[in-house]
């Protein structure tokens, strides 16, 4: 088996005079034995010959390794978890999605760079995890450590690939309380309370709760509808696109999912649609599709190309709705003037391009249970007390599978009434 361990303090040939092996001039200094020709493995030194981890180990360890196709050399995870990100991990990252890669993005700068990044890829064990977790629930939530988790993980998989690590030490830990995503378990809500919201809006946006709560659209999905997604012959909406924010741009985009789909709405609604279009005319407003960032190639420029559409809902001044605007200008108003959350409390915050000017602002109570999602939880729990197949209800919300639907709207199904212990009764009296 090739490789071979040379001393480098003595003479490789014993001296012909006396049979013995003579000093180097390297004698006494740095290391002094040398772990040499394997294949695809850089040599390396050691100052001891024996122990676990002298020259004698090694060899025979990188040996078996080297032959079966398994050796990774130590040294290669000796660089920063940091350098590694930037300069390996993060340039290979290829998001199609512009907000998914800002997400990920931040998860990664902000939570796992400050805290590790320091460290050297190989010298990250379990200890280490641990102090980082400590520190990271004390300053997020569940959900978003969860997530840091998930692409540290991921990091260490990428280096293992890049044979820097020969184990992902994230993998099946058994000793760090790994925070896990808090269950989902929305909440629909009474027809009195969405009437009550409603009705606290500002007239040109009443047709946003209609879409919510009628069709299950999202609240970016009904800023991107048009007229011509509305099939009144066939009593259907047509959910082709929605707008979507990008950095401080917008842009037209396939809904969440990268998917259409077509909801069946009843007659209520296309009626409340014509209404609010006779009194307000849809207008055309044209956005990039999917990135409005500058392309880099002719091909990034064809699929980015600007569309037009003429949008059922605009913004007070024209052009799509912002949908963070939309949350604190118009639904967090409406929920406290619903009494649905707190009246909000008025601070004053410093401008920062005018030193020593200050502005009032209102800053509202976080209402995440009580956000757009509320409307299409109501749908779906209307959906399913009317006993619509899950499969149906899945493709009309836009759910990739019908599984999505049954976890997250499980507890909305109505119970079976005893139906299936009607059925086994007769099963048995009639066997």
């Amino acid at each position: 088996m090739p490789g071979y361990i040379e001393d480098r303090w003595m003479t490789k040939k014993p001296d012909p005079a006396t049979g013995e092996k003579r000093k180097t001039e390297r004698w006494g200094k740095g290391k002094r034995y040398r772990v040499a020709g394997i294949p695809g493995v850089k040599d390396r030194s050691f100052a001891k010959l024996h122990g676990p981890e002298g020259a004698n180990a090694w060899l025979a360890k990188a040996q078996h390794e080297s032959a079966s196709g398994e050796f990774v050399d130590p040294r290669r995870g000796q660089m920063l978890l940091r350098e590694y990100i930037e300069q390996d991990w993060w340039p290979r990252r290829d998001y199609d999605n512009p907000s998914t890669e800002r997400t990920v993005k931040g998860r990664v700068w902000n939570h796992v760079i400050p805290h590790l990044g320091d460290h050297q890829l190989n010298a990250i064990k379990t200890a280490q995890l641990g102090e980082w977790l400590v520190a990271l629930k004390e300053s997020v939530g569940p959900g978003t450590a969860n997530e840091a988790w998930g692409y540290l993980s991921s990091i260490f998989q990428s280096a293992i690939d890049d044979e820097r690590l020969t184990r992902n030490p994230c993998r099946k830990q058994t000793t760090l309380n790994v925070p896990s995503k808090p269950p989902v378990k929305p909440r629909a809500w009474s027809k009195e309370r969405v009437l009550a919201v409603q009705a606290a809006m500002d007239e040109r946006f009443q047709l946003c709760v209609d879409l919510g709560v009628g069709a299950g659209l999202r609240s970016s999905e009904v800023f991107g509808l048009s007229w011509a997604d509305i099939d009144f012959e066939g009593r259907r909406i047509l959910v082709r696109r929605q707008v979507k924010k990008v950095g401080a741009q917008l842009a037209f985009a396939l809904p969440k999912g990268e998917k259409t789909r077509e909801v069946p709405v009843p007659e209520y609604l296309l009626k409340r649609i014509e209404a609010a279009v006779q009194r307000r005319p849809a207008a055309a407003v044209t956005l990039p599709w999917k990135d409005p960032r500058p392309a880099k190639t002719e091909r990034e420029a064809k699929e980015r190309r600007p569309q037009t559409h003429q949008l059922i809902l605009t913004a007070s001044m024209g052009g799509a709705i912002r949908r963070d605007t939309f949350d604190t200008r118009i639904w967090k108003p409406a929920l406290a003037a619903a009494g649905v959350i707190p009246a909000p409390v008025e601070k004053r915050v410093a401008i920062k391009s005018r030193p020593g000017v200050f502005r009032t602002v209102r800053v509202y109570e976080e209402a995440r249970e009580d956000g757009f999602h509320a409307l299409r939880h109501t749908f779906a729990s209307v959906q399913l007390d009317a006993r619509e197949p899950i499969v149906a209800v899945s493709k009309w919300l836009g759910h990739a599978d019908p599984s999505i639907t049954l976890r997250i709207y499980a507890h909305m199904m109505p119970e079976a009434d005893g139906r299936g212990r009607s059925a086994m009764q007769n099963w048995f009296e009639n066997s």
